[in-house]
């Protein structure tokens, strides 16, 4: 620590901001869920209204196969869950933070990249 240049006070500050390792590890899991365009299509399409998995595979034009193992990961991470109506199981998004990051990066493209 001998050969910081910053001062105590924000040496303090920066060691009570950080977040722990588990939390920043937390965060980052949130953070992987949008690095994939078919998971980024499926949340926008939930965002809209709750789907079936044959529904959104079609809107998407993506196969059935490929929409289930992105459910899964999703509700894995607790972002989405299930309502059944009869032997139609329906996907709807949970955590309101999704929405809310989908947005903020939409917003980060329209103003910042373009």
């Amino acid at each position: 620590m001998e050969n910081l240049i910053v001062d105590l006070d924000t040496l303090e500050a920066i060691e009570q901001y950080l977040p722990s390792n588990a939390d920043l590890s937390g965060i980052g899991s949130f953070y992987s869920v949008f690095s994939d365009v078919t998971r980024l299509k499926i949340l926008s399409a939930l965002s809209v209204d709750e789907l079936c998995v044959s529904d959104i595979a079609t809107i998407l034009d993506i196969n059935q196969t490929t929409v289930s193992h992105q459910l899964k990961l999703l509700r894995d991470a607790g972002m989405v869950s299930t309502r059944r109506n009869g032997k139609v199981i329906f996907y709807h998004i949970i955590n309101k933070y999704v929405e809310e990051a989908m947005s903020m990066g939409a917003r980060y493209i329209c103003e910042i990249i373009r």
